[in-house]
């Protein structure tokens, strides 16, 4: 399981609305429940924005490089720009 982390995301479309949804986040507002309100990821966003687990070669390249990079509990500091459009990535474990 060491090369398997657990991961939530937000995903939307502008780069400014996740600035705005990275500021509810530093504000405490919770993350699962910001998933639930705006992600524009159906599947993951009902779920609080979990992705489960998945390992390296399984998400695109900028995704990857950022969800490992966190740390347990960690958020990313910056949206995360892919193909899908701008992420918020949590790392769970």
């Amino acid at each position: 399981m060491g090369d398997k982390i657990k991961c939530y995301h937000i995903l939307v479309k502008k780069h400014s609305e996740a600035l705005e949804i990275l500021e509810k986040l530093n504000k405490g507002e919770g993350f699962s429940n910001l998933a639930r309100e705006f992600s524009i990821d159906k599947g993951s966003g009902k779920k609080g924005g979990d992705l489960g687990f998945f390992g390296r070669g399984m998400m695109v390249k900028p995704f990857e490089e950022a969800a490992f990079k966190l740390k347990k509990g960690e958020v990313t500091a910056e949206p995360v720009k892919t193909e899908f459009g701008y992420h918020i990535i949590k790392r769970a474990g």
